[in-house]
């Protein structure tokens, strides 16, 4: 079955997000809450310029009952990644903090590079970073009912704005509100547009520098301060002091910039976007037939994607993961 651009490649599965089918520890679900499924995967995108389907910020707006995990003011916290992961080459990564599901305060950043060692060499979709270890920040106030949030924008691919909101517990905090950088929002709608990057990985990095300042606190309640210029380094200064583990997923052949949609047809569990030049014919199945660029299609148990007009070679899918199709998307997951 032929189906649109994949709908989605990674999602945080410790602390266990909101209703996550593949999280570490998870609460039990509100009542009357179904788990993030195959029509829904918890690795999408909370929205896509070219796709839609938007969502709410953090996925799902009602909470679990209880915390996903205890963490304590400036002690270190480790982050994972679902191993079944697509990196879409990297992006601009930030951890935030909020107490009322509307403004986060930005407590880390990953910018240009998330998910990879560094620079890549060419667009391809290696996850190499799966985790990330920082610090909590010390004024971070105490309380039982605060969501962590990571969100990301992909490099290459759709232009896509991915959240995974987890509820958590803070303890032995020793102020009564937290100020930090206002949360960036792009790719989301009455947000800006990050264009992909073509491997230039300033691209966006203005929106991240130029941030406004925020103070929030336990009880909801949420001050502005002025725009702050933060301090990022340039693209050849950035480094990492994340922990790093490697993965080995499939990677993306793509050697030119993906056209802008031009329209969106959806008919059942076929979505296409048909892309400027294209006639929307969308021929499947073979390697070499033509296709709409950037379009993919599961083959066997991998993938294909067309690249220039053409169908690449079978892409495998990760360890014990099949090629799947639903409600548009197309993505790896377990049988």
């Amino acid at each position: 079955m032929l189906a649109s651009l994949v709908f989605g490649h990674i999602s945080i599965i410790d602390p266990c997000p909101r209703y996550s089918p593949v999280g570490i520890n998870c609460p039990e679900l509100p009542a009357g809450e179904t788990l993030d499924a195959e029509n829904n995967p918890i690795n999408g995108p909370i929205n896509s310029i070219q796709l839609g389907g938007t969502m709410p910020l953090c996925r799902h707006e009602t909470p679990y009952d209880t915390p996903s995990a205890t963490w304590t003011a400036g002690q270190s916290v480790t982050i994972k990644f679902n191993p079944n992961a697509a990196s879409h080459s990297g992006g601009h990564c930030e951890f935030s903090i909020s107490y009322n599901g509307k403004d986060f305060a930005v407590i880390h950043q990953e910018l240009r590079y998330c998910f990879r060692k560094g620079k890549p060499a060419a667009i391809d979709n290696t996850a190499e970073v799966l985790q990330y270890t920082f610090d909590l920040p010390k004024d971070i106030p105490s309380s039982d009912k605060a969501i962590f949030s990571w969100t990301w924008v992909n490099a290459s691919g759709n232009r896509e704005f991915y959240m995974n909101c987890a509820d958590i517990a803070i303890e032995g905090g020793t102020s009564s509100s937290y100020t930090g950088k206002k949360m960036t929002i792009v790719n989301y709608p009455g947000y800006p547009t990050v264009e992909e990057f073509n491997m230039d990985y300033e691209t966006g990095i203005d929106l991240y520098a130029d941030t406004e300042q925020i103070t929030i606190s336990p009880d909801g309640t949420t001050t502005s301060g002025k725009s702050n210029k933060v301090n990022t380094p340039k693209e050849d200064d950035a480094k990492s002091s994340s922990t790093v583990k490697s993965s080995t997923t499939s990677s993306e052949d793509e050697t030119s910039p993906t056209p802008k949609a031009k329209a969106i047809v959806i008919s059942n569990k076929v979505q296409k976007v048909q892309q400027v030049g294209d006639d929307g014919d969308g021929d499947s199945g073979k390697e070499g037939g033509s296709c709409g660029s950037s379009v993919m299609q599961c083959s066997g148990d991998g993938y294909q994607m067309c690249v220039n007009g053409a169908w690449s070679p079978e892409y495998p899918c990760g360890a014990g993961t099949v090629c799947q199709s639903s409600g548009g998307a197309i993505y790896c997951g377990w049988p």
